[in-house]
């Protein structure tokens, strides 16, 4: 297995340690140190996302759905798609996507006595090739959820992520789930540039987007209610209570659901 650098932050490992993970070396908490002092709220906004996943990955199951394709995963730990969809159904199967070699070869360490999940590498902007490697292990003449949770912000415009989304829509069958959360503009935008800078030091940029920007990546999809919202407020777990942390809009999330077209003849 290919070694991680331990001299660059790495966003894979910054993310585990946001969650309180331990697959992360000091120059990732040096990073989140960094940016947490730009944005307080990363953290727990780091941690309202893994929370949303859980929820959603909960949702599309009770849904029927046994089969989920998480894209740009980065490490499955700290509750992550595969532990989740086996507390309700053992027998579901995952396939997680990333493109760095040395974070989806670590993944895979960590999944090797997994049952039902495997890591493969490939680059979510290539969507064919992304079904192919997946196909192996997925049936795709059923339903799948598909996971893009916190990843399509680290992409720009001139990468065309809204193309490749748009490949993964027409490719799943009907009754398939799209999921999604993404960061938007917080409005204080000395300190989101200063952010960036963090993120392009590590191993991945940033690129915030409009909320019809994000709805966009849903297309034709029908969003489940409700609907397009901040993360937290995604079918929580419980109402908010005095004194819970105020999250800000800067986090935004949604569910959506592939329907059967009606035959035009």
């Amino acid at each position: 297995m290919r070694q991680f650098d331990q001299q660059r932050p790495n966003l894979a490992r910054m993310y585990d340690y946001m969650l309180g993970g331990t697959d992360n070396f000091a120059v990732d908490r040096l990073a989140i140190e960094q940016l947490a002092e730009l944005v307080p709220e990363a953290v727990p906004l780091a941690r309202a996302n893994r929370a949303f996943l859980q929820r959603a990955v909960r949702y599309v199951a009770a849904a029927g759905v046994r089969q989920f394709l998480d894209l740009g995963s980065g490490l499955p730990t700290q509750g992550s798609t595969h532990e989740i969809a086996h507390e309700v159904d053992p027998g579901a199967r995952v396939v997680y996507v990333d493109h760095d070699p040395v974070v989806a070869a670590h993944a895979k360490a960590l999944l090797a006595n997994v049952g039902g999940a495997v890591c493969v590498e490939a680059d979510l902007l290539d969507a064919d090739d992304v079904l192919a490697r997946a196909g192996a292990f997925l049936d795709l003449d059923q339903p799948v959820g598909v996971l893009l949770v916190s990843i399509l912000h680290f992409l720009p415009d001139s990468a065309r992520p809204g193309r490749a989304v748009a490949r993964l829509r027409e490719r799943v069958v009907p009754g398939s789930y799209l999921v999604i959360s993404h960061a938007t503009t917080m409005g204080r935008l000395e300190d989101e540039e200063r952010a960036r800078g963090v993120y392009r030091s590590s191993s991945g940029g940033g690129a915030d987007r409009a909320p019809s920007e994000i709805r966009a990546f849903f297309g034709e999809f029908a969003l489940d209610p409700p609907g397009l919202v901040q993360a937290v407020d995604w079918r929580p777990d419980r109402p908010k209570l005095v004194g819970d942390w105020a999250l800000p809009s800067s986090l935004m999330a949604g569910v959506a659901r592939k329907i059967e077209r009606p035959s035009s003849g």
